[in-house]
């Protein structure tokens, strides 16, 4: 009887659990992370920041060594000085005569210095206000090169009214009897680059970025913390392709692969182009019909609907 009560099916049941041991689960782990990884941005809004501030990038002594060696730089603002950190004067690009007004920016330390790094003064303000009046009077389309972090912040530039002078060009651009082609070709920054970017046709380099404020100066007033920039950077919407979904701007141009660092030649011909092309379009259009649609375009801006 004592031999009948002894339990024969125990160790089966204790070997059941060692059975299932090896599930399929760390595969099943591993696969969300390999996904993620696939889905990463190969291209961040800051790289775009890097790319637009890089050194090698084309600066407007570049496109005009290319388009008019023999280019007519005007000087003076007639009022005060000549602010060198803006260019004025006359310019052949591709056989079209044409006023051009851009911000200046060196490549060697004394030069980025004199220029002070494409920062104009309020004499530079007034100096392309003058020459756009000439294109005006003469009947000349009107380019702008716009390349600037913002407008020279320093004690005398502000005394001299700073804010005046831009507010000035801003009012005055608006009206102009003359076609008026703007192209972003590297940073555009604030006031510093409004000052000179109201126009007919607003073109902009793939890998150029314009904004009404830094990436570090908006993280410093959010957050007070400049490495925030990134983050910044992405909440400005500062790239080409937002500002066109926005309507800002209305040409993309192309850059080469990695951006215009990597071969100079190319982008400035390609902007040579949409220059051009812009010019033809807007020359079958009377011109009290561009001033009414320049206008109404800049208007227009930051009106959102329900």
């Amino acid at each position: 009887m004592a031999t009948t009560k002894k339990p024969t099916a125990k160790p089966a049941v204790k070997k059941a659990p060692a059975a299932k041991k090896t599930p399929a689960k760390p595969a099943a782990k591993k696969a969300p992370a390999q996904k993620a990884a696939a889905k990463a941005p190969a291209h961040t809004t800051w790289d775009t920041v890097q790319i637009a501030r890089h050194p090698n990038r084309p600066l407007l002594l570049d496109y005009l060594a290319a388009w008019d060696p023999e280019a007519c730089e005007l000087h003076g603002d007639r009022l005060v000085a000549d602010d060198p950190a803006m260019f004025a004067g006359l310019v052949t690009i591709g056989g079209e005569r044409v006023v051009l007004v851009g911000h200046r920016k060196g490549r060697t330390t004394e030069e980025k210095i004199a220029y002070r790094f494409g920062m104009a003064n309020p004499d530079g303000y007034r100096k392309a206000m003058r020459i756009m009046r000439l294109a005006e009077k003469f009947r000349l389309p009107i380019v702008t090169l716009v390349d600037t972090s913002g407008a020279f912040p320093g004690l005398d530039a502000e005394a001299r009214g700073q804010a005046e002078a831009i507010a000035k060009n801003l009012a005055e651009m608006s009206t102009l009897k003359a076609p008026i082609v703007v192209v972003v070709t590297g940073e555009g920054g604030s006031g510093g680059a409004l000052g000179i970017a109201v126009g007919d046709r607003i073109l902009m380099l793939e890998h150029a970025i314009y904004s009404v404020i830094s990436p570090e100066g908006c993280a410093s007033i959010l957050w007070r913390d400049g490495k925030m920039a990134p983050q910044a950077a992405e909440a400005l919407k500062l790239t080409s392709d937002w500002l066109k979904k926005l309507g800002i701007i209305d040409t993309i141009v192309p850059e080469p692969k990695g951006g215009a660092q990597n071969d100079p030649a190319q982008t400035i011909e390609s902007v040579k182009q949409a220059i051009l092309k812009a010019i033809r379009e807007l020359k079958k259009i009377p011109v009290e019909t561009l001033v009414e649609q320049r206008y109404a375009k800049f208007a227009a801006m930051g009106r959102f609907a329900d």
